[in-house]
């Protein structure tokens, strides 16, 4: 625990989003321990949602060990959750909410306890959804101000350096609860594959979003490189024509990414899959078709050879 953390003491002050779980108090632990070794200032922030009875007492006893472990500041948050996309994802979207506001105005990083386990969900969660290989990819080490100093580290590890350091987990209601996806395939799913594959499956599941993260991330680069390359000289800074020859020849993944960026850069909201399809079939099934309307109030038509890209009301 104590080594994962000092491999990300040099970014700055931090702060560590404690749920008083045994990953995030055990994250707690090996930051204090290690931070003021390092000479880097590190606090602890909590988070109340408000969802639970007693959800504000368990705020203050974290918010008291925080103290305990010598960390500062040592803030509570009070979250505002909504109803969109389900209670996982409105608690969610609230949290980080929360978090960014005390980052931002601390000018601090955010560490997050997320384990090799959460990994192994986090891509079978997105496997489920057929949302494509960015979910499946899973979360990024660093993303932005977000650090996830223990994507390596099993979460039996955190369990055990808690007792070891007579830390008393919190055990969240929620977390036990079947009525959450993440739930089930913590307690149901991941077990049974583990049998049915006979063991190794967490750690191989993580070990996929790594590789697939990799092969995002030049794909992305490619991309960048091909909406400069394409975009008209006067309108290489952003603008609104991009040139369709050498478009199609790139491999789908990579065009379908070029019209994405680009259309981002003329206006347009992102893009659903049905949008990037519209706008592929200008460059790839082209017979004279008209405009492609994208959210955001823009319109996308086909001429000379060109994309162009035009303002459009939205009924």
């Amino acid at each position: 625990m104590r080594r994962a953390v000092r491999a990300e003491l040099g970014r700055g002050s931090l702060l560590v989003a404690c749920s008083g779980g045994a990953d995030s108090l055990a994250l707690a632990a090996a930051v204090a321990f290690e931070a003021p070794r390092a000479g880097v200032a590190a606090g602890l922030v909590t988070v109340d949602h408000g969802l639970q009875a007693g959800s504000a007492d368990q705020a203050a006893r974290v918010a008291a060990i925080g103290h305990e472990l010598g960390l500062d500041p040592v803030l509570t948050l009070d979250a505002e959750v909504g109803s969109t996309g389900g209670p996982e994802a409105a608690a969610r979207a609230a949290r980080y909410a929360a978090l960014d506001e005390v980052a931002e105005r601390l000018g601090a990083d955010v560490l997050l306890g997320h384990t090799l386990d959460d990994q192994a969900e986090t891509v079978l969660l997105g496997l489920g959804r057929g949302s494509g290989p960015r979910s499946i990819a899973g979360m990024a080490a660093v993303d932005g101000r977000y650090v996830r100093p223990l994507l390596g580290i099993r979460r039996s590890t955190t369990e055990a350096a808690c007792a070891a350091l007579g830390l008393t987990p919190w055990s969240d209601p929620h977390n036990i609860d079947p009525r959450f996806q993440r739930v089930r395939l913590r307690t149901e799913v991941l077990p049974l594959l583990d049998d049915v594959l006979q063991g190794g499956v967490v750690p191989a599941l993580a070990r996929t979003a790594d590789l697939l993260r990799d092969d995002l991330e030049a794909l992305d680069v490619w991309a960048a490189t091909e909406v400069v390359r394409a975009s008209t000289p006067s309108d290489a800074s952003g603008g609104g024509q991009l040139e369709v020859a050498g478009l199609i020849d790139l491999p789908r993944a990579v065009r379908t990414r070029v019209l994405r960026a680009w259309a981002v850069r003329v206006g347009a909201a992102p893009l659903s899959a049905g949008h990037t399809a519209a706008l592929d079939a200008l460059i790839t099934d082209w017979h004279g078709q008209g405009p492609v309307p994208l959210p955001g109030g823009v319109h996308v038509f086909r001429a000379s050879g060109r994309l162009e890209a035009e303002p459009h009301e939205q009924e």
